[in-house]
């Protein structure tokens, strides 16, 4: 029976932490993961986006959650075509060239960092967030297809952040060729950078729906500025029939709320849940939360 497993994107925001989320003394990395876990079946690790991660720091993950904890981790920003400082590479690696060979090192360390979640059954799926800039076309499917090949093991999810790629059926035969979950993302509509809320199924292992908030400055100023929104219980309600749809498809919907500004994430997480509990009744019960202390 599918699993619907309601998260949000990250866990160590500062906005999240001084917004009192987490409770008195929960200050170090272990507690508050441990605090996450009781509450969350499912977080997406960022953290690898911006620096390539150390194998020390995945196996904590690992240690610190229980089985059945899933974790989506983004891939490194050099992996997706996003503009990556010299400075977030390894120092034996600044002077290369940008070149295939770099491409495929960069790949070989982060897959190393990440193969504690993957061999103790915690890795969701690794999330490939591919920037405006890589726009539909044979080029943009080449380059696609090429990580997908370094990560031909591993399970691997597609966010496009141009609209274009959804204007048209062939993104989602392309996904489903390459065994790629396709990200379903909820933005605001209207704007130019507006990504369509489509829902294909392209694997039959997992969806996975990222819900980035509605802000009208949604693609432009900055961080907080992008994703600054509150959901409403009926702006969730009109998600549901498309959530419920996917799990009708797939093994395990992942559902992940990025609208990471104080706490915002987690209280639409939580709404989300309570949504689907309400409406969902026969969906697969999520792991048994660890103990751990009582939000005051």
């Amino acid at each position: 029976m599918t699993r619907i497993l309601v998260g949000t994107c990250g866990w160590t925001d500062p906005s999240l932490l001084r917004s009192g989320w987490y409770p008195p003394g929960h200050r170090d990395p272990e507690k508050r993961l441990r605090h996450y876990t009781t509450r969350f079946p499912v977080v997406e690790a960022d953290s690898p986006y911006y620096a390539l991660p150390a194998p020390r720091t995945i196996q904590l993950w690992a240690d610190r959650t229980p089985p059945g904890f899933r974790f989506d981790v983004k891939a490194f920003a050099l992996l997706t075509g996003h503009p990556t400082r010299s400075s977030a590479l390894p120092a034996d690696l600044r002077g290369r060239p940008r070149d295939e060979g770099l491409l495929a090192e960069v790949w070989d360390r982060y897959a190393e960092a990440l193969a504690p979640l993957r061999d103790s059954g915690r890795l969701g799926t690794l999330l490939f967030q591919y920037p405006p800039s890589v726009t539909p076309g044979p080029e943009a499917e080449a380059f696609v297809r090429a990580a997908r090949e370094r990560a031909r093991d591993w399970p691997f999810a597609v966010e496009f952040r141009h609209p274009a790629w959804w204007l048209t059926d062939r993104t989602a035969a392309f996904l489903a060729d390459l065994d790629a979950t396709a990200v379903a993302v909820d933005t605001p509509q209207g704007l130019p950078t507006s990504i369509p809320p489509v829902t294909p199924v392209t694997t039959p292992r997992l969806s996975l729906v990222r819900f980035h908030g509605r802000s009208p400055h949604w693609g432009t100023g900055s961080k907080e500025d992008r994703f600054r929104h509150a959901y409403t219980a009926a702006e969730l309600a009109d998600w549901l029939p498309r959530v419920r749809a996917l799990a009708a498809r797939t093994e395990e919907v992942h559902v992940l709320f990025n609208n990471c500004c104080a706490d915002a994430a987690v209280t639409a997480a939580e709404m989300m849940r309570n949504l689907l509990t309400a409406r969902l009744p026969h969906q697969a019960p999520a792991p048994a939360p660890a103990a751990d202390t009582p939000a005051r």
